[in-house]
């Protein structure tokens, strides 16, 4: 296994805080705002009352009914309270699933750009990771003619990202119903879903993959709160699936965690409950950010980035600039010394695209204010004006 690179360059930008730079970190998956008021009153509440005792494996009955609702309401899956799985995070709930379903030997099949933590979690239960390349053309989405391509007999698992991190691409219901044609030609394969950013996406539909034909039996779905609701450090998110499949990630979670904390599952009844428009309000402020930042670096020759459909990520294709020197004369031969570069000369935060399984390109987080978009903005055209003058 590797450590995380997203946690690493975080630790970097921070470190160079620490001395005093002005660093803009555009490197960390996380909402720049506040839980929203009920929902944190619902956590103080809960210290308040004094519900700060163990809880039931599996999570709080209130909670695990009204993830049942949600899934029934807006994503069409119908399950009951007791096929979910409450965790402390959606992380957990994804590695559990793959401990729970892979075993020695099987390969799990991760369209690429993934984010950083699939494979190594594969890696973990014993499985082997197969990336699927894709490109900046296609805006970073599977095809069927490439998943068709890439199943052999010992696939086990597709892991799906819609939206996706960390390029921001989604599948539409067309999109997924060739995926899931494929997939109906070959029954022994489950699909991990990861819909965590589901609600932050711009004028195109989510669709479950478990809601199709088909697809219930098979499918784990993952969410949480952290996204939608900025609920990054409450840790909680779930996953939802076939009961036998609810039962070993149970098994697991029994003696690695158990529940989630018992203040926190009562915040999450709080935002199952909140009206929309308080989600929608984030979104409106990240669709916003989104479109400032690709005006912006649209001024900056040679780099390609896809209009990314949902999350709060950009994924340009920096392929011009690796072999490039810099002033002094150094050699970027990878993205991780692109972003070191950028980093120590420039004091901007990004996360390398090789980190994600994408080669040649960089993350850009635009969960920050618009000013900090717009400084950094300007310091990643000098720093590629930098560059261009010096590639030969």
């Amino acid at each position: 296994m590797q450590p995380s690179a997203t946690l690493a360059m975080t630790a970097a930008a921070k470190a160079r805080i620490r001395l005093g730079h002005p660093v803009i970190g555009l490197s960390a998956g996380e909402p720049d705002f506040d839980t929203p008021a009920a929902v944190a009153e619902a956590g103080a509440k809960a210290i308040r009352d004094g519900f700060t005792h163990y809880t039931s494996n599996p999570g709080i009955p209130e909670l695990r009914e009204a993830i049942a609702h949600k899934l029934k309401r807006d994503n069409g899956i119908d399950v009951s309270p007791a096929q979910i799985l409450c965790s402390n995070g959606a992380k957990q709930s994804v590695a559990q699933a793959i401990m729970a379903l892979v075993r020695d030997g099987d390969e799990v099949l991760i369209p690429a750009p993934y984010w950083v933590s699939y494979p190594e979690m594969v890696r973990m239960a014993g499985g082997i990771p197969h990336a699927i390349t894709t490109t900046h053309e296609t805006g970073y989405l599977l095809s069927p003619e490439q998943l068709e391509a890439s199943i052999t007999e010992k696939t086990r698992m597709l892991i799906l990202c819609s939206p996706s991190n960390p390029t921001g691409g989604v599948y539409t219901p067309a999109m997924l119903e060739k995926i899931v044609e494929v997939l109906q030609r070959h029954p022994g394969i489950y699909v991990l879903s990861d819909e965590i950013y589901e609600y932050i996406v711009y004028d195109i539909q989510h669709r479950s993959i478990a809601s199709f034909d088909g697809m219930a039996h098979r499918t784990i779905t993952v969410n949480g709160f952290s996204k939608a609701y900025a609920m990054t450090g409450w840790r909680l998110g779930y996953l939802a699936a076939e009961q036998s499949i609810v039962d070993a990630a149970a098994k697991i979670q029994s003696q690695f965690t158990s529940a989630p904390s018992s203040i926190t599952q009562m915040a999450g009844v709080a935002a199952l409950a909140l009206e929309p428009s308080v989600v929608g309000d984030m979104v409106s402020a990240f669709r916003s950010r989104r479109d400032l930042m690709l005006a912006r670096l649209s001024n900056i020759e040679g780099l390609v980035c896809p209009v990314p459909e949902g999350a709060f990520y950009l994924f340009p294709d920096v392929a011009r600039w690796l072999g490039a020197r810099t002033p002094d004369g150094a050699l970027l031969s990878n993205t991780q010394d692109l972003c070191m570069y950028i980093l120590e000369h420039h004091d901007v935060a990004l996360v390398p695209g090789q980190a994600f399984g994408g080669a040649t390109g960089l993350r850009i987080s635009y969960a920050s204010s618009e000013s900090d978009l717009m400084i950094a903005c300007d310091r990643l055209e000098a720093a590629f004006a930098e560059l261009g003058s010096t590639k030969g």
